[in-house]
């Protein structure tokens, strides 16, 4: 029996936008209304088992009920961008999941379900609507479900005639009814004023429709007698309004929403794009696009591999000079404490593997020693990390010539998934099995037997060494040859000194710091719970809702399905309203600093060094920045004085010896002063003026000694927005104003800084001509969606355009710093040691004997990393831990 379901596009994805956390891919595309709705499909399509599936989108504002009312929807805010850009996504998906999509000019999503609804109703077709609006339930049938999303659209709940009736003692049809008497709100409907839900309910229980009720004014009393008679006409417009309009001109016929199924390979594409990678295991979905095995092996003279055992060592040694590549594979994503299971040599038409016990085994010492000799050119795939996994099994790997995914990034920044799998598909190379299918996955994971893991291992060699000569020619087309021999290469090798180094830890600082945050806690506890009145589960979002908005009576800002919201946007617009609001504010920054900072921190202290040692990532983020885990000390936060205290635990891992701090000032802003020629940037850092200051003066028109606190914050908050591309939406909740004084108050820029605006116009012209924008270093992003038809996905490529050469630029110069750091302290063999890089900020320990010479030594290095029209400026400060540095 046929089955259909029916889903309310715009309003299943506007509530996922809100109900999930931010999410984006390595393109910096937003991505959490996508995959809140794609779980949701997904749920759908294994619980119900459609034959039938379609989702209706909205066409656009204008429809036939502005005809009677203009002010209809007319109270909604403009979608944010970081939503808008996401619909052209989900349209993509629906394709690639093969499910039918409707939109009409002149009529709502509304208004497509309910004729499709009562062609089910006049076929006796069951038929499952989906949907987040109450409007829908007028729909309700014998053959007509109606599933109301619940937290978000995590849960649904669904709605027959007896549900209806049971809960609102209502017939579907009264809905209508019900909507036009208490209106709407989301969509401006008017009703009568001062009737809720409650009140509606009453009217409609007694006189059983909206007609009836303005027939009945007689039987009223007091103030309801006198709203209903003064509002009859706006009554009956919101029952209109509310109307399902179910005779649209579809010219779609039922069949075409037929669902038979996705095409595996098709999703998994929209998948991989999206980077949904825990949605591809889930459905078993191939992790790359590559021809079969048969096929690609065809085209390429086959390899020989050679297991190595005890007896094949000579060969292996005298084949040394003439390898070509080497694969270390070790398990487990933190490289400090991943077990070595393998290694693989490849040379010309031989392809040698071992495993990790013979490698650790006196009887290989020689691959030991040419493993350490920096003279032996040695290409690989992430040999950063090989370079740590062997470290901690005691062997020392020198002489990295190349690694193919250090040039895989560069080549393309957006791929966060670059894998030898994926890597060998796309040159049309022999197959190199994907991990997950040699290991499993999660809790699946298992080594396998020593040939099938070595044989695995010596694939992924012979594909370094085909792939390796691929990169460098595509590198040198495509001028990054110097940004990647000079900068990301040595860059890599820095880093793994670093980590291997570590930065000592003193865990009881830690631990007394943690006795003080709770001693903290319980404080800003009891002064919640004075300000409420009484004792109640502050993490209870139910508990907190009822305390805020109906015992204290505080202005409802938003609502859910569960009640009311208390999320950290809703609380700060509420902040000025009651005393309570910056102690809940509190309470929550102490909690999340204890369990995520403080415990998570003590988790990460290696017992063996005393240290932690965090493992720096040049392969993620799309502009160049590095990324920092196991622990993230790119995130340790310092804006609560509390957070910053966490610092004071990090220490020299010497005697006598000092923490060194040396941070880049205000580097996005100088590269844009720089890179847009902008006068008055420029000046402003010419003569070491206050940025902030600065742009105040001249976007409000005053002189310096009447830019006041707030102008000096908005300014702050505009200067970095620019750098970081935002919106007028999310500048207006960066300082809680609304969207269109953030507009004004960003044109006022562009009007103040015509340089800026001028670089903004021609880089995205360059954008398009090209393809893509580098940075002064030649690092490109490539933007295939700036020639999209689509607006939406037009105006993200556009806004990363903008951003782009501006962090990524900033991104290369102390990346830059750090490599002629490191020559500097070779050069001159100081003991003093980079220990971290922490967005603008490097960190050393320094002996006594070396402090005054880095004092001057790292800020003038930093600052002639690269040469600007403005100059680079570095603050340095050092202390008895990383605390006092600042």
């Amino acid at each position: 029996m046929d089955k259909w379901i029916l889903i309310d596009g715009n309003s299943i994805v506007y509530r996922a936008f809100f109900a999930m956390p931010a999410l984006s891919n390595s393109a910096g595309l937003h991505t959490n209304a996508v995959y809140g709705f794609t779980t949701m499909l997904l749920r759908l399509l294994e619980e119900e088992k459609p034959t039938h599936m379609l989702v209706a989108f909205d066409a656009g504002k204008a429809t036939f009920r502005h005809e009677g009312y203009e002010d209809y929807k007319g109270g909604r805010e403009k979608t944010p961008p970081e939503l808008s850009e996401q619909f052209p996504l989900i349209k993509e998906l629906l394709e690639a999941f093969g499910i039918a999509q409707f939109e009409l000019d002149g009529y709502e999503a509304d208004d497509i379900i309910g004729t499709l609804t009562r062609l089910a109703d006049e076929s006796g077709t069951k038929a499952l609507v989906v949907s987040g609006d109450k409007d829908m339930l007028q729909l309700v049938s014998d053959h007509v479900t109606v599933a109301l999303t619940r937290k978000g659209v995590s849960e649904v709940e669904h709605y027959t005639p007896q549900t209806v009736e049971e809960k609102y003692n209502l017939t579907p049809a009264q809905i209508i009814d019900l909507k036009g008497l208490m209106g709407d709100a989301s969509d401006n409907i008017p009703g009568i004023p001062g009737v809720g839900e409650k009140t509606a309910l009453k009217l409609l229980h007694e006189f059983g429709s909206v007609e009836k009720v303005l027939e009945s004014t007689d039987s009223l009393k007091g103030k309801m007698k006198e709203r209903v008679e003064q509002n009859k006409e706006s009554a009956l417009m919101s029952k209109q309004l509310a109307t399902i309009f179910r005779e649209v001109p579809l010219e779609q016929e039922p069949h075409e929403i037929a669902y038979t199924g996705y095409e595996p390979a098709k999703l998994a594409e929209a998948f991989r794009k999206l980077e949904f990678k825990s949605l591809l295991e889930r459905l078993d979905l191939p992790a790359g696009v590559s021809a079969s095995a048969e096929e690609e092996e065809g085209s390429h003279p086959p390899i020989e591999i050679v297991i190595v055992d005890e007896d094949g060592l000579e060969e292996l040694w005298a084949m040394l000079p003439e390898v070509k590549a080497v694969h270390v594979e070790a398990a487990g994503e933190n490289p400090h404490h991943a077990e070595l299971l393998g290694i693989a040599l490849a040379t010309e038409d031989k392809t040698y593997a071992l495993t990790s016990e013979l490698l650790l085994s006196d009887k290989a010492q020689p691959l030991r020693d040419w493993l350490g000799d920096e003279e032996a050119p040695k290409q690989g795939f992430d040999m950063h990390k090989a370079e740590l996994a062997l470290a901690w099994s005691g062997i020392v790997l020198r002489g990295t010539a190349f690694d193919v995914q250090l040039a895989a990034y560069l080549l393309d920044p957006s791929d966060s998934g670059i894998s030898l799998n994926r890597l060998s598909s796309r040159y049309k190379l022999p197959h190199v099995a994907a991990d997950e299918d040699v290991f499993g996955k999660g809790a699946k994971f298992k080594v396998p037997q020593p040939a099938e893991l070595l044989t695995h291992l010596a694939r992924k060699a012979d594909a370094v060494r085909r792939l390796a000569p691929l990169q460098a020619r595509e590198l040198e087309e495509s001028e990054m040859t110097k940004l990647y021999y000079e900068m990301e290469l040595p860059l890599s090798r820095i880093l793994a000194g670093m980590e291997k180094q570590g930065i000592a830890v003193q865990s009881e600082t830690i631990v007394h710091l943690g006795q003080e945050i709770e001693g903290k806690i319980t404080a800003a506890m009891h002064e919640v719970y004075r300000h409420a009145g009484m004792e109640f589960n502050i993490g209870s979002t139910r508990q907190l809702g009822e305390v805020l908005f109906e015992k204290l009576a505080l202005p409802v800002v938003k609502k859910t399905k569960t009640g009311y919201s208390t999320d950290a946007d809703v609380l700060e617009r509420l902040e000025p309203y009651h005393g309570i609001i910056p102690s809940i504010l509190h309470y929550r920054q102490l909690t999340k600093l204890q369990s995520t900072y403080v415990e998570g921190l003590l988790k990460e202290v290696r017992k063996d060094t005393g240290k932690v040692h965090t493992y720096f990532r040049q392969t993620i983020a799309a502009t160049g920045r590095l990324s920092s885990q196991f622990p993230n000390l790119q995130n340790i936060p310092i804006r609560l004085e509390e957070g910053r205290k966490i610092r004071k635990a990090f220490v020299p891992s010497e005697q006598g010896w000092s923490i060194l701090a040396a941070d880049y000032s205000q580097i996005e802003l100088r590269v844009l002063a720089h890179i847009s020629g902008d006068a008055g940037l420029k000046e402003a850092f010419i003569h070491d003026m206050d940025i902030h200051t600065k742009t105040a003066m001249d976007v409000f028109g005053v002189s310096a000694d009447e830019v006041d606190g707030n102008m000096r914050r908005q300014a702050k908050a505009v200067n970095f927005g620019i750098v970081y591309g935002i919106s007028d939406f999310g500048l207006s909740q960066n300082l809680n104003i609304t969207r269109a004084e953030a507009a004004r108050f960003i044109e006022q820029y562009f009007a103040a800084f015509t340089g800026v605006r001028q670089y903004m116009d021609d880089i995205v012209k360059e954008a398009r001509e090209h393809g893509y924008v580098t940075t002064l270093l030649e690092r490109r992003r490539y933007l295939p969606e700036i020639k999209a038809s689509n607006f939406n996905l037009r105006s993200f490529a556009e806004r990363t355009a903008m951003n782009t050469p501006i962090q990524g630029t900033a991104a290369d110069i102390i990346k830059l710093a750090m490599v002629r750091m490191d020559e500097q302290l070779r050069e001159r063999k100081l003991r003093s040691r980079m220990l971290l890089q922490v967005h603008d900020e490097l960190v050393f320990e320094v002996p006594p004997e070396e402090l005054e010479l880095m004092i001057t030594l790292v800020p003038e290095v930093m600052a002639r990393a690269i040469s600007l029209d403005v100059p680079l400026k570095a603050d340095v400060s050092y202390g008895a831990n990383w605390y006092e540095t600042k």
